[in-house]
């Protein structure tokens, strides 16, 4: 794919286009420029998205929005230029050779599903230099496709699927956006949940928030019905097990809305233990003193159609040994997962 080069008069450079081909149908903005302008850093890839630098076929728009074949991607001049033939980021190699290998549930030929430890971003961003997709690439030079199918938050452990193949990513993210998959979370939460809550079918809304020291972060509430704002998000909740004042739950979502369950679950006044954003602030400093560092929540179980041959594929992640440990430090007689 080459640009096409848009030059003012007399020769110099003012802006360039990306047309968008086939292959990158339905793909994420920040992810298709990140693609395609190696070696540039992500912050600056997010700053001019931000800053509203980047048009698509004239429009503003957002890192999540979504590209379609013949869209004209407009990119800032000079830094593009020089974007395309730079060298890989030394930063990112350092960072992959002292990274540790990352643990692979499954992987063939269009896919890869790796157990993502918590504390790790997926990807570069405002904020974060590398995430779990850049050490990937690093570290698999010889793969040319690797695209992240999904997100998980950044203290979210577990299952994570990346695309080996765009005709792979494509088809995966159509049955997450039919449904068909099937994402089932554990969550450890404040008290004990009501055994007859199975169900929080409440739309929620996507805004940015301002922090103490003066940046803007992603924040979700819950929305009233009939509040054009919000938008639906269905999660079915089920009591794996009490552990001693906490509730496991067994959280199987049918929506994939930002902070999703971290949001549903504290609505219903049980905040996931750890969360800094919506839980219980002076109970969480309590638990790091009974070895709780983390928000307890693990994406454990990922059912979906393989891409290529539609066969049935179950994923699964254990429990990692941190939860595990906190889970004995709280009641030393339970069972492990």
């Amino acid at each position: 794919m080459k640009p096409i080069i848009d030059t003012a008069p007399g020769g110099a450079l003012s802006a360039q286009m990306l047309v968008v081909d086939e292959d990158s149908a339905g793909q994420r903005l920040d992810n298709y420029l990140l693609r395609h302008l190696k070696g540039v850093p992500k912050t600056w890839v997010y700053r001019i998205i931000r800053k509203g630098e980047v048009r698509i076929n004239k429009g503003r728009v957002q890192a999540d929005t979504r590209v379609n074949p013949g869209d004209q991607v407009r990119v800032p001049p000079l830094r593009m230029a020089q974007a395309l033939d730079a060298p890989p980021d030394p930063a990112v190699a350092k960072a992959a050779r002292a990274a540790r290998p990352f643990t692979v549930l499954y992987e063939d030929d269009h896919l890869i599903a790796l157990d993502k430890p918590s504390g790790l971003a997926v990807h570069g961003g405002s904020g974060v230099s590398l995430g779990v997709i850049e050490l990937l690439r690093a570290t698999r030079p010889d793969v040319p496709v690797l695209e992240l199918v999904h997100r998980l938050d950044r203290e979210t452990s577990g299952v994570l699927l990346v695309a080996k193949r765009r005709s792979a990513l494509r088809h995966i993210q159509d049955q997450f956006r039919g449904r068909e998959t099937g994402k089932t979370y554990l969550a450890m939460v404040r008290g004990q949940w009501p055994k007859n809550k199975k169900v929080v079918d409440m739309p929620l809304f996507k805004y940015q928030a301002q922090t103490p020291s003066g940046e803007t972060e992603r924040r979700v509430q819950v929305v009233a019905d009939n509040d054009p704002r919000g938008q639906r998000a269905i999660s079915l909740v089920k009591v794996a097990r009490l552990v001693g004042p906490h509730s496991l739950l067994e959280v199987v979502i049918k929506t994939g809305r930002t902070h999703q369950i971290r949001v549903h679950l504290s609505s219903q006044g049980h905040p996931i233990l750890g969360d800094d954003k919506y839980g219980d602030f002076p109970l969480n400093k309590d638990l790091q003193s009974q070895g709780l560092k983390r928000m307890f929540l693990h994406a454990w179980k990922l059912t979906l159609k393989h891409p290529h041959t539609g066969q049935p594929l179950a994923l699964s992640s254990p429990l990692p040994a941190d939860l595990q440990h906190f889970i004995q430090q709280v009641q030393p007689d339970v069972a492990p997962l």
